[in-house]
């Protein structure tokens, strides 16, 4: 077997296809998190606040209707993002196995999708895509809210670094378990050719009847390195920014 586990994948990808392999698809990535991040994060706590209507205390129910309203915008803005980004990182395995070269570069994807699918192929798998931003920017931002509020009520930590680092590792864990199914069946479906499947739900039950239950958690641990080290990141980042923004704001207050 080529890859055993995680780490084997690692270290066989560096030695056959060199370190750079590891990053492939990145700009297409970069493009994606820049987009996504700004509508589904930058917009949660504006959405909180219209569906609380100003509440200082919105519940989990708010909490989850704007998590689901950002996601879906987030999606509805930036899915070519997201198409070109799985298409170039399959294509890297497809070179493997002697196919030819399909996307010279990012930008060559986006170009060659539209005239070869239509614009309508930069939204292929628009549906289940928004079905798991919608379930991971829940699990991911209300978890994250509810698990700091919890840790800061309980005075286990101030709200600081390390409480934003335990509430995004703890955020990342309950995202995973939660997006592992939509998410294996939005990259199969996306993936796949004209064709092969109807729809995502044909291409769920497909999975289900050859594959079994388990088929949908594939790829966990990678999937739980990748969302874990992405909430840590993402969210102490995001309260430093926040933090340093607002002190910007309130240093321009005395000279306005």
């Amino acid at each position: 077997m080529k890859f055993r586990g995680v780490f084997g994948t690692i270290l066989t990808m560096v030695k056959t296809e060199g370190p750079r392999s590891l990053y492939s698809g990145l700009v297409a990535g970069l493009h994606r998190q820049m987009s996504f991040a700004s509508v589904r994060i930058g917009l949660y706590d504006s959405m909180k606040k219209f569906y609380s209507r100003g509440s200082e205390n919105p519940g989990i129910g708010t909490r989850i209707m704007a998590g689901c309203t950002t996601g879906a915008m987030a999606v509805t803005f930036a899915q070519p993002t997201d198409v070109v980004k799985i298409r170039f990182q399959a294509q890297s395995r497809l070179l493997e196995s002697g196919s030819v070269k399909r996307y010279s570069s990012t930008f060559d994807a986006y170009r060659t999708i539209a005239r070869d699918e239509g614009i309508r192929g930069l939204w292929k798998g628009a549906l289940p895509n928004i079905t798991r931003n919608a379930i991971v920017n829940c699990s991911e931002l209300v978890t994250y809210d509810i698990i700091k509020e919890l840790i800061l009520k309980n005075k286990l930590m101030t709200d600081n670094m390390p409480c934003h680092f335990v509430a995004g590792f703890a955020a990342g864990f309950c995202t995973t378990i939660v997006a592992s199914p939509v998410d294996v069946v939005k990259t199969r479906f996306m993936n796949s050719t004209p064709g092969k499947y109807s729809g995502a739900m044909n291409c769920s039950l497909t999975m289900l009847m050859k594959e079994g239950p388990t088929a949908f958690y594939k790829g966990f641990v990678p999937s739980f390195l990748r969302l874990g080290s992405w909430n840590i990141v993402m969210f102490v980042s995001f309260e430093q920014i926040k933090r340093g923004v607002m002190r910007f704001q309130q240093s321009m207050e005395p000279s306005l």
